[in-house]
């Protein structure tokens, strides 16, 4: 009798157990459920992210943009693609088709658009395009630069950048958060994806045989004609000289799988496991703890973005307040347009701070609608109460210009403390 009580006692237990582990399982494959509505694994990374659509619905959402903006180019009887500029479309399918081929989306049928734009710009919408203005291509002549754009720009569909700031600003909406809601925390979200970008966009450089350092010889030009506009609005992406310093390292450190106008044969290996990043493995199966693994990990990685984004934030005010502090305290002596067209300017540093360096001057020059551009850079250290002077060589728009007459403005476009 008491053997026969002890076996059905156990047959009850072990019943119950196999409820309570079948409960389990069914709660977690529900969670897992709910993470896959609201978040998806970055296909660079490994870490899941916040996104409220999945691979067929972005391609839907993104590529609709498109059939809308070439609607427009048809209405307004513009040109694309070989019929705008056969022999740059060439071109750009051509190095467009090398990247494609190394990238975490090569299994997707792309198609490149040229369209005829007078400005320095290539974008995608998170479909299956990459939109490219015909400006871009004519600056761009080297090949290895042009890549170094077409990288980038394929990097931000691969990490689902649109989608990711879709769902982190509905996400910072419903928990009320205040650093979200203050001026400069967006800029700084994209700001952060754009460094990202830059990094996945270097990698596809180096696997598909064209130079890694391409992109970072583009930013220190544009350094040298623009600046870094430090003061003029909140930065969403990395300033020149940052963006050219960060392409640099990240090229260094990709080197070695770089051989010029060779596909890297391990490029697949490389995608998953490099010297920028080491992919997350996806972790257990729904229903056997996958569910809560991919809840924990979708609010980890919005956190952790969360926390990013206000620290790059934070650093935007700070290096602006600095700026803002130095240009107080610059004096404009004399200003005296030569033969040549140029600006010559004389300053004074009057202050008691730190002696500076890395300064660039900047002007502003509004002739009607449009407003130029101009920086001088001030080679050496600056000393408090020094005087030094600031050339600007003005674009041919504006050599015979009547400054009288027109809106300016000086300002300091960047400067950093000499310790």
């Amino acid at each position: 009798m008491k053997k026969q009580l002890k076996r059905g006692l156990l047959v009850v237990l072990g019943t119950a157990s196999l409820s309570g582990c079948q409960a389990l399982q069914t709660v977690d494959r529900g969670l897992y459920q709910a993470a896959e509505q609201v978040s998806e694994r970055d296909r660079v990374t490994g870490q899941r992210s916040l996104s409220l659509a999945d691979r067929n619905a972005q391609i839907q959402q993104g590529n609709g943009y498109i059939k809308q903006l070439l609607d427009a180019e048809q209405k307004a009887g513009r040109k694309v693609n070989s019929a705008l500029d056969a022999a740059q479309y060439e071109r750009l399918v051509r190095v467009f088709d090398r990247i494609h081929q190394v990238s975490h989306l090569r299994q997707e049928r792309w198609i490149p658009l040229l369209i005829e734009r007078d400005s320095f710009n290539a974008f995608t919408t998170g479909g299956t395009y990459i939109v490219v203005h015909t400006e871009l291509m004519k600056q761009l002549s080297d090949d290895n630069e042009l890549a170094a754009v077409i990288g980038h720009e394929v990097a931000h569909t691969v990490a689902n950048h649109l989608g990711e700031s879709q769902g982190h600003q509905m996400a910072s909406r419903l928990s009320g958060s205040k650093s979200a809601a203050r001026k400069g925390y967006q800029a700084a979200f994209t700001h952060e994806n754009e460094r990202e970008a830059d990094r996945v966009g270097v990698l596809y450089s180096a696997l598909a045989g064209y130079d890694p350092a391409a992109g970072s010889n583009i930013w220190q030009r544009q350094y040298q004609q623009e600046g870094n506009a430090r003061t003029l609005f909140a930065h969403d992406h990395p300033v020149n000289a940052e963006r050219a310093a960060e392409n640099r390292q990240s090229a260094e450190k990709v080197r070695t799988y770089y051989t010029a106008n060779k596909q890297n044969p391990k490029y697949a290996e490389l995608l998953v496991n490099n010297t920028l990043w080491q992919q997350r493995g996806e972790g257990p199966a729904a229903g056997e703890g996958g569910g809560l693994m991919a809840v924990l990990s979708t609010a980890a990685g919005a956190y952790m973005q969360h926390e990013q984004t206000k620290s790059e934030m934070h650093r935007q005010q700070q290096q602006s307040a600095f700026v803002k502090a130095v240009e107080q305290r610059m004096k404009l002596v004399s200003a005296e347009q030569l033969a040549d067209g140029s600006l010559e300017t004389r300053w004074q540093f009057q202050a008691n701070n730190p002696p500076l360096k890395n300064l660039v001057m900047g002007l502003m020059v509004q002739q009607g609608k449009k407003v130029e551009r101009v920086v001088a850079h001030i080679e050496g250290r600056i000393a408090p109460g020094q005087r030094f002077p600031a050339h600007f060589v003005l674009p041919d728009s504006l050599k015979g210009a009547d400054f009288k007459k027109l809106p300016t403005r000086f300002y300091v476009d960047d400067v950093e403390p000499s310790q």
